[in-house]
């Protein structure tokens, strides 16, 4: 299952910069037991005004995986977001070098 909730979750798009949250580097950690997943992932700064948004995207985007009954999404910003967490890919849209 943690393939198609990595998949669910690559189209969750941030609004701004229309990049996946997974190649932003905006989940730490996804834990799924028996349908039930936690997710913790933070935002690009703690005054991001999407946080709402983010939350039910990812709720809805992983409400389309069978087998999950349940979404939690815990938000932390310990360790801070930093452009270091990009992936190669996110760089090479958003023209940021490697």
């Amino acid at each position: 299952m943690e393939k198609e909730i990595q998949k669910a979750l690559r189209k969750v798009k941030d609004p701004e910069l229309d990049v996946n949250i997974v190649d932003l580097g905006l989940i730490y950690k996804v834990e799924e037991k028996k349908g039930k997943v936690k997710i913790l992932m933070t935002l690009t700064s703690p005054m991001c005004p999407l946080a709402y948004t983010f939350d039910e995207l990812v709720k809805r985007a992983l409400k389309k995986v069978g087998g999950i009954k349940s979404v939690k999404i815990k938000l932390t910003f310990d360790p801070p977001w930093d452009p270091t967490k990009i992936s190669p890919r996110a760089k090479l849209k958003l023209e940021i070098p490697l």
